[in-house]
């Protein structure tokens, strides 16, 4: 195990993520207790994930990797992405359902994937007229079925949502893809078949990219009612998660959820944020450039993605809502709101507003 996988040897994965890997595998012919002995893994495991405990993730990637190998399917990471759900999500499987654009279902799943998994982390960055999804994997010595998986799952579940196939991205992953597999033509084509491109493999990340309009592209029949509702209570999961692991989960996302606690408060401070982490904000500084980020960042990330759920609320003006956030001028706010996103807050609540409406309309 490298020293990067080490890092995360306490992250877990959710027995729903579980079950598409087990349904590939059966598909094979390959029973959970074959697999689990192969896996180095103890069969109870598999059995408990079946209603719903965790799984560590460490054992995950082992069990990914041994299916793969027993299954003898040079595609068996693309043929388990086939087989999730929104139900494999978890908890926030219902807030993509209830998301009312691609845009917002992709920054939902960055913010809690946590919650289905500790397998890697999914940014969402818009630059001009295209937009990057990237996906980080937490282990880069796992196969490269891993983060094929990932990315089928993001297609079928895009897919699902939008009620039509999405264009396809341009992707690019880390791995090789399968080396000499890749001269022959149906290896090549059972990608674009489950992804829909053909991916550039020896890449730097692992990223599709594509046409930033889609973003927004609606959520047929989405709830969106329920949206805040949901995230609440995904919140209060995220939040139960760090408690348990205060001691040994990533310092970006402690402090992320610090950040958000304060905000909640009234202010987040440098100082007040690492007196709740329990250690001087030189420490926590320090911390957070080893982890190649910084407080200011997090105060960004954490401000934009609060910014967005606050403005999808009608009752709530420019100036609560910057009061909320910890500014002391609406001003400051409009500014640091056309930085995020490139349109200041009261536009982007307008268009927000219209896209729920033509969704309403345009529902059976």
């Amino acid at each position: 195990m490298t020293g990067t996988e080490s890092h995360h040897a306490e992250g877990r994965v959710a027995g729903a993520y579980l079950l598409p890997l087990l349904e590939a595998a059966g598909a094979h012919g390959i029973p959970a207790e074959t697999l689990a002995q192969a896996a180095g893994v103890a069969p109870h495991h598999l059995e408990a994930c079946a209603p719903s405990p965790a799984l560590a993730a460490r054992d995950y990637v082992r069990l990914l990797d041994a299916a793969a190998r027993l299954a003898g399917d040079a595609h068996f990471g693309l043929h388990v992405g086939q087989r999730v759900r929104m139900g494999t999500y978890s908890a926030y499987g219902l807030i993509l359902l209830s998301c009312s654009n691609v845009g917002q279902v992709l920054e939902q799943t960055a913010r809690y994937e946590r919650l289905a998994h500790d397998l890697g982390r999914s940014t969402l960055q818009r630059d001009g007229a295209v937009a990057h999804y990237h996906w980080a994997s937490n282990y880069p010595g796992a196969s490269r079925h891993l983060v094929d998986s990932v990315f089928a799952g993001v297609k079928v579940s895009g897919d699902w949502l939008a009620g039509m196939p999405l264009p396809p991205a341009r992707l690019a992953f880390t791995h090789d893809g399968g080396g000499d597999l890749l001269r022959h033509a149906a290896h090549r084509d059972e990608y674009v078949r489950v992804l829909g491109s053909l991916p550039a493999f020896g890449a730097d990340a692992n990223t599709a990219t594509f046409d930033a309009q889609l973003l927004d592209w609606p959520v047929p029949n989405a709830d969106v009612s329920l949206y805040p509702v949901l995230c609440q209570h995904a919140e209060q999961l995220l939040a139960q998660r760090q408690a348990e692991t205060d001691t040994g989960g990533a310092i970006d996302a402690q402090v992320h959820a610090a950040i958000v606690g304060c905000l909640r408060q009234g202010s987040a401070r440098l100082a007040t944020v690492a007196a709740a982490l329990a250690v001087t904000p030189r420490t926590l500084q320090r911390k957070l450039a080893d982890a190649g980020t910084s407080f200011q960042a997090l105060l960004d990330q954490a401000r934009y993605g609060l910014a967005r759920d606050y403005l999808r609320a009608p009752d709530l003006s420019l100036v609560d809502i910057a009061f909320l956030l910890g500014y002391q001028e609406q001003s400051a706010f409009n500014h640091a709101f056309r930085t995020w996103s490139g349109t200041n807050p009261g536009a982007w609540r307008l268009q927000e507003m219209q896209e729920r409406q033509l969704d309403r309309q345009q529902a059976p």
